[in-house]
């Protein structure tokens, strides 16, 4: 029996770095992703020293290209889509183009390449899809408006798709990560135009100091977090478990806290309107 195949984007740092590393030492075949090998040298010559193999592959991409390049990969049995990036500030700052590049990067990229390696994946009546996702998506913070977003489409989206190629053996997961020691925030981009005037001293000023300042003491391990993602996608260890069995899998500390305050609050705000929605109907 071959060895199943791994495809993982945004492998120049943090989980897809790791994840690509892991799953080589178990004996598997990995082909990662980065934008720029010259820009990712150490890590491509990481994965390439480990037995793995390297392409470049901008998520802002045309459809396409996303295409052509996924589809000489060959067969993908663990597509792990993790490229992304985090536009910090406050909603009425972004520019169309930072709109637009946050939704490219997390959403349209990720969907173009499943989209490439699902007819590939019926065929073989088997699959697993990741999409990597952000607790920012259930519990949104100020400044987090334009990544949440994003994250928010493709959770959408993922829930969808779970139901429709479950009958090919297919599955699908979202990852739902806290805070975790990577190079996420020290990386996030700041939006061209300057913050409006009137937010100083707000909640918005605040969770720009506090993600500037985060970089470097985030709770979460990443080896961890991606042995953790390892697990319930091959069944095997602490996560093995929950293989097949949960849609989100929620890793680290904060993101647990976070995903069950704001189910709290959700469940809580259904509560005192049920006359209300109960009372549309013909």
């Amino acid at each position: 029996m071959s060895s199943p195949v791994w495809f993982i984007t945004g492998a120049s740092n943090g989980f897809g770095l790791i994840l690509s590393l892991k799953a080589l030492k178990a004996g598997h075949r990995v082909v990662s992703s980065v934008r720029n090998k010259t820009k990712s040298a150490d890590a491509v010559k990481q994965i390439e020293d480990a037995g793995g193999q390297v392409i470049e592959l901008d998520m802002t991409e045309s459809k396409a290209s996303i295409d052509k390049k996924i589809k000489a990969v060959g067969q993908i049995d663990y597509l792990i889509n993790n490229a992304g990036f985090f536009v910090l500030g406050a909603v009425e700052q972004a520019t169309e183009q930072e709109a637009q590049a946050q939704l490219q990067t997390n959403f349209f990229g990720p969907l173009y390449v499943l989209q490439a390696a699902l007819p590939g994946m019926r065929a073989r009546r088997s699959g697993t899809i990741v999409n990597l996702s952000s607790i920012a998506c259930k519990d949104p913070q100020p400044t987090s408006g334009l990544y949440a977003a994003s994250k928010g489409a493709l959770e959408a989206m993922s829930e969808s798709l779970a139901g429709e190629v479950s009958p090919f053996n297919i599955s699908v997961l979202i990852v739902e990560p806290g805070a975790f020691r990577t190079n996420f925030l020290s990386a996030y981009q700041a939006p061209s135009a300057a913050l409006p005037s009137g937010y100083e001293g707000t909640t918005v000023d605040k969770m720009r100091a506090h993600y500037s300042g985060s970089s470097g003491k985030q709770i979460g391990d990443p080896g961890k977090g991606v042995d953790r993602i390892y697990e319930a996608v091959t069944g095997e260890g602490l996560a093995g478990k929950l293989k097949g069995k949960v849609l989100r899998l929620v890793i680290g500390r904060d993101s647990w806290e976070r995903m069950r305050r704001n189910n709290d609050r959700f469940l809580a705000d259904l509560a005192v309107q049920e006359d209300v929605a109960l009372s549309t109907d013909f």
